[in-house]
């Protein structure tokens, strides 16, 4: 019996006890690889002394604050650590609980911004297909997955959504990549002259593509026409990085290594590591520059919005990172994880494709390779995998409909920063095994 509401309601969930390091227990002893960092937020896993210590203390000096009477001086720090480390033109910070609370606030942040400069006509959002931008209802309508919206469809705001940057099934043969890029951008360009360039608010969009496409990165050139698009059409580019951010990709920010700055960008997973629940909007001098020459407020806020526990969590979190040079081991750690998986599925008959960037990476699970057709969504391969990896004592993370919302399997695979050779042996061997077996169960 339980009396929480869980995701799937036919069934309960082991009850995790405590985590080890990359290992969570549940009840029955039961030593879990959380090969996923659950959804790509364990950046440091379990018991990590020094972010426990940072979190007893602080609960010991203040239990709570109300933002609209107090600043505190984790908030504070971790705000000058957060911008110290952020692109260019990104000078503030506004705390939150999560990535959809984030992805909200910088909803926003961009319609009061385009209103304190005396252009309220502006009210479209453009977005991508088969992104995934978090479940608040704002949020939900901005981003592109098929299966989450259509529930909820009918009391969505309106936004539009143009092609995802997806090479492996959408470049054309005769493409090359940066043509391809290039390709895909000019269909922001298309609907925004279609809207009219002064009704536009805002562009959002992953720059690795998160749990809807399965960790799928841009390729080169793509951002940079984007936010040359932006630029020239005078409208705000916001980046969601709250999954692909914070050094899951093997630099603080992922969109570093595609040569732009956003406006607005919201972190959130790896910012506190799972430790304490907290996001935030990264936002530039010229945004908060209109509101405090403006109205002098942000219309909008929450009521645990820079909760001292969780600043000083994530403060710790990335003091650490920082002190044991764990962006190095990202990029060094991502590149032994995809060797390893490579080598593991690189012949695989129903592996399409492997992608990601550094401790971020996913397969695709195809029914022919030749032909990239995928399996039956009615068959659920994901969840099959999902289930033979569990059983094997290994998370990762399934996900279907990748390509349009209904069809595509994909498994996206994101370990602690801190993830150790022997580690990664074992996740990839596990993963390939519950890969295989699932396969079985519908041969």
């Amino acid at each position: 019996m339980t009396r929480i509401l869980h995701r799937f309601t036919n069934s309960i969930p082991p009850v995790a006890i405590r985590g080890e390091g990359i290992y969570i227990i549940d009840s029955d002893g039961k030593r879990y690889i959380d090969g996923s960092g659950g959804a790509a937020v364990s950046c440091l896993g379990h018991g990590d002394p020094d972010v426990t210590r940072a979190i007893q203390g602080a609960a010991g000096r203040l239990a709570y604050s109300h933002s609209g009477f107090f600043t505190t001086e984790p908030a504070e720090e971790l705000a000058e650590t957060l911008i110290a480390d952020a692109p260019a033109g990104l000078s503030h910070v506004f705390f939150i609980s999560g990535g959809s609370e984030g992805v909200e606030a910088a909803l926003k942040m961009a319609r009061q911004y385009f209103v304190e400069r005396g252009e309220p006509q502006r009210r479209h959002f453009i977005a991508r297909r088969q992104s995934y931008h978090g479940n608040t209802l704002g949020a939900l309508a901005v981003g592109g997955n098929a299966m989450r919206r259509k529930l909820f469809a009918p009391i969505l705001i309106e936004t539009s959504h143009i092609a995802p940057c997806y090479e492996y099934r959408d470049r054309r043969p005769e493409e090359s990549a940066e043509a391809y890029g290039c390709r895909v951008a000019d269909e922001l360009e298309a609907k925004i002259s279609e809207l009219g360039p002064e009704t536009v608010i805002a562009f959002i969009a992953e720059p690795v593509v998160g749990a809807t496409l399965g960790a799928v990165p841009a390729v080169p050139g793509y951002f940079k026409r984007i936010r040359d698009i932006c630029d020239r059409h005078g409208i705000l580019l916001i980046l969601d990085e709250v999954m692909c951010g914070m050094g899951r990709t093997g630099t603080m920010h992922a969109c570093e290594q595609d040569g732009i700055a956003p406006d607005l960008t919201v972190v959130a997973k790896g910012l506190g590591g799972g430790y304490q629940a907290i996001g935030a909007v990264l936002l530039a001098q010229k945004i908060h520059d209109a509101f405090a020459q403006g109205s002098g407020f942000f219309q909008h806020g929450h009521t645990y919005m820079a909760h001292p526990l969780a600043c000083a969590a994530a403060l710790a979190v990335q003091r650490v990172i920082k002190r044991d040079h764990l962006l190095d081991a990202v990029k060094r750690q991502g590149a032994g994880l995809v060797t390893r998986l490579q080598e593991r599925f690189g012949n695989h008959h129903h592996v399409g494709d492997i992608r990601g960037r550094g401790l971020f990476h996913a397969i695709e699970l195809v029914r022919d390779r030749a032909s990239k057709a995928p399996f039956d969504p009615a068959l659920k391969l994901n969840g099959r995998i999902k289930t033979e990896a569990m059983a094997r004592g290994l998370m990762i993370y399934p996900m279907g409909g990748t390509i349009d919302g209904q069809r595509g399997d994909h498994v996206i695979v994101a370990p602690p920063f801190n993830v150790r050779d022997g580690e990664l042996d074992m996740i990839v061997s596990r993963l390939g095994d519950a890969v295989d077996a699932a396969l079985a169960t519908i041969a």
